[in-house]
């Protein structure tokens, strides 16, 4: 959905091509000091996510009056190419064998972790509108739809979410503080939870020895496909992400058309099928899915999915754009809910992993390859060993693929739950 100006732009700057260098110069002040190994920078940055920044600066330059959000085609033009780049880009890292190879444990824990955020979100719905009804009213559902994307995917679904059901920028804005504050808690709780693991393993009867072969595969596994990025590399990477962009433009317009001709009594529309971006998104993320059988899959040592990361950036920087930070403090129940909801994601996690007697290294980068995605997940698999982080990468990617269609799910039920 392009955000249109409804009045006359007033900003001090009106030319896309200087706000797209305000932007850009924006998130590399952000991520250089991010990665500052130490001073005041580092102390910041230990507090403040990095990710929230690169939403809340485009915001500031928005309230103040410098840019013109409503009056900007940088969110179209992010929208429509970079997300079903940066999907796709995520999706060809997806290495299905390696990830099977982790044993049943390490994969029934992450999917008990996506189904976790599914019923937490129902059950957070549920108990708000007892708790706090006007929490729950209106369109806070879709709102809630983004929320599943991220904590099942990452920042790329969660977008898609905002477009698949047309979720008002504030609203989103709103969401968005509730994914930072409630996300970076659990991160902590998780990794509180690490130096006690060989306590807990014992509580819960796990065979640990599984994380010793873990280690040893995936060390090897590292060593073997990391590689420096050549320019060929660069220019096949994106070429896979915009040819696949460009594909899913292509398909998705006569698709959508043919929906059309379709009988109205099915109500197609009520599931988004008649939605061009909708299709989009699936057939970017499927062609992903699909690339990732092929030798494609090999562009992830040369950087595939931080290139599709940067796509994304921008269009989290464009997003923030929109955003109304005084609304952030509109509903502070909101924040409530998503504590409920992430409480429920964690309880049934631990519950499965005393039932199956799985190591608290599955349930904890289960986890947070779900809700923290691939720019988080490492963080508490490094905990564990550095050597482990990239099997929290390979879980998190695969939850980019899963988060497009389960947070649709949600989505829908939390709609018809809203009536």
């Amino acid at each position: 959905m392009a955000i249109e100006a409804t009045a006359p732009s007033t900003a001090l700057i009106q030319n896309d091509a200087v706000v797209m260098g305000l932007l850009a110069a924006t998130l590399a002040f952000v991520f250089w000091g991010a990665s500052r190994p130490a001073g005041a920078w580092k102390k910041f940055y230990a507090v403040v996510p990095a990710l929230l920044m690169c939403y809340l600066l485009p915001a500031i330059y928005n309230s103040v009056g410098l840019i013109d959000g409503s009056a900007s085609g940088l969110y179209a033009m992010a929208r429509d190419y970079m997300l079903p780049s940066s999907l796709a880009l995520f999706c060809i890292a997806i290495d299905l064998v390696a990830i099977l190879r982790l044993g049943p444990k390490a994969i029934i824990m992450f999917l008990t972790g996506t189904a976790g955020v599914m019923l937490g979100a129902v059950v957070s719905f549920l108990a708000l509108g007892i708790i706090h009804p006007e929490t729950v009213g209106g369109d806070t559902w879709s709102g809630m739809a983004t929320l599943a994307g991220s904590w099942i995917g990452g920042g790329a679904n969660q977008a898609a979410m905002k477009e698949v059901f047309a979720v008002d920028s504030t609203l989103f804005g709103q969401f968005v503080a509730v994914d930072i504050l409630v996300a970076n808690v659990w991160m902590a709780f998780l990794l509180f939870l690490i130096p006690r693991a060989a306590r807990i393993d014992r509580w819960m009867g796990a065979d640990t020895r599984v994380i010793d072969d873990l280690r040893e595969r995936m060390e090897s596994y590292h060593a073997q496909h990391a590689r420096n990025p050549t320019l060929t590399d660069l220019m096949i990477i994106l070429g896979i992400g915009l040819g696949t962009t460009g594909l899913a433009h292509f398909l998705a317009t006569p698709l959508v058309e043919w929906i059309k001709t379709l009988p109205t009594e099915w109500r197609l529309e009520d599931f988004s099928l008649t939605s061009t971006f909708f299709w989009m998104v699936v057939i970017a993320t499927t062609v992903g899915l699909l690339l990732s059988f092929t030798r494609a899959r090999q562009m992830e040592g040369a950087g595939a999915s931080k290139v599709g990361t940067a796509m994304l950036y921008v269009l989290i920087a464009t997003i923030g754009m929109h955003m109304d930070l005084k609304a952030l403090v509109d509903k502070p129940w909101l924040f409530l809910l998503g504590a409920i909801w992430i409480l429920t994601h964690g309880l049934l996690l631990f519950i499965v992993a005393k039932l199956i007697k799985a190591p608290l290294f599955f349930a904890a980068v289960g986890s947070q390859a779900n809700i923290g995605a691939a720019a988080s997940a490492p963080v508490v698999a490094s905990a564990f060993h550095p050597s482990l982080a990239p099997v929290a990468v390979l879980l998190a990617v695969f939850g980019y693929a899963l988060g497009t269609y389960c947070a649709y799910i949600t989505g829908i039920v939390l709609r018809g739950m809203a009536g």
